[in-house]
């Protein structure tokens, strides 16, 4: 995979927060594996050590417990790192709109604390996890940087002023910063359980416990549903982009466009199962479509993602089939 190809100077130290989360785990993952330093800082709020035990025994890793709302507890995260892959947050729409408050807290405040942190320490590049729903109810396709319409949740909000704060510390402090839009991103250690769980996750762990899923809606909208190694690959390209691009946000996604009822089938006929889901309400706060432009990260990047949906729908339900 590209990504692998990519070689950091010898003792250079990366800071994962969030990085007992689904993509924070698969990032230190990664970088271990790419014989690299990785600090790892989560709260274990919704982080598992379930994700990064495998990771104890390793040299180069390093695991502290710790919130990112709290700034001495990011200040010691920071010291001595190179580049900081900051993942740490709440996510979920519905969620965010049923506590306010603590996405504020946790997504605005901690990233904040992170930035200040880094800036303080000497971090050179500071790329961090925006988000898709920053286009709110900007209704063209594709979705294209600088083209964004009204928010429609706290959690888009909360990515929004991410993306601000960003753009001044590049400004004023002289932090590098890049922002990643991720797109419904997708794979390996994603949790299927609970109410606010991710849909491919949840559908594949419900159908192979033989439950019918509910499908929020008609089915009807689409997703740009993007595979954990895309993911992988921009954080660690975007460590290396240009300080001309500081600031800046990229849509990170494959480029392509699903519909939900088709996910569900494919992901039923994968499993040999013929279970009909159930329809159910909207979600409050969701878009109805979603299909990226990745032209400027592949400009100014060099991302080039290799995991289509169908080659990384396939990994990730082996993946279910031999841990759930």
């Amino acid at each position: 995979m590209s990504y692998k190809n990519i070689v950091f100077s010898e003792g250079t130290l990366f800071l994962v927060t969030g990085g007992a989360g689904f993509i924070g785990s698969n990032l230190c993952e990664a970088l271990l594996g790419m014989g690299v330093r990785t600090r790892c800082l989560d709260d274990l709020s919704t982080g598992k050590m379930a994700n990064v035990e495998m990771f104890q025994d390793n040299p180069l890793y390093e695991f502290i417990e710790g919130d990112v709302k709290d700034l001495d507890t990011c200040l010691r995260a920071c010291e001595g790192v190179d580049f900081v892959l900051h993942q740490a947050a709440w996510g979920s729409v519905p969620r965010s709109i049923e506590m306010p408050l603590f996405y504020c807290a946790n997504n605005i405040q901690g990233t904040l604390n992170m930035m200040e942190a880094a800036r303080r320490k000497g971090v050179k590049k500071f790329v961090y996890a925006s988000s898709s729903s920053v286009y709110g109810d900007e209704e063209h396709l594709p979705k294209r940087e600088g083209v964004e319409g009204n928010l429609l949740s706290p959690y888009a909000l909360t990515k929004r002023c991410a993306e601000d704060w960003a753009r001044q510390y590049a400004l004023h402090y002289g932090l590098d910063t890049y922002g990643l839009r991720y797109f419904n991103v997708f794979g390996r250690r994603q949790d299927p359980h609970g109410a606010y769980a991710a849909v491919i996750p949840k559908f594949i762990g419900q159908l192979l416990r033989g439950e019918r899923p509910t499908i929020n809606g008609d089915g009807k909208q689409s997703r740009d549903f993007t595979y954990i190694e895309n993911v992988i690959e921009a954080n660690l390209k975007a460590c290396l982009a240009p300080a001309e691009a500081a600031g800046e946000a990229f849509n990170i996604a494959y480029g392509g466009r699903e519909y939900l009822i088709d996910i569900y089938h494919s992901i039923a006929e994968a499993l040999g199962t013929d279970i009909e889901p159930i329809f159910g309400p909207d979600r409050k706060g969701d878009i109805k479509h979603s299909n990226a432009d990745i032209s400027k990260a592949r400009r100014v990047l060099g991302y080039d993602p290799e995991y289509d949906f169908q080659r990384g729908l396939a990994e990730a339900i082996d993946w279910y089939k031999a841990n759930l």
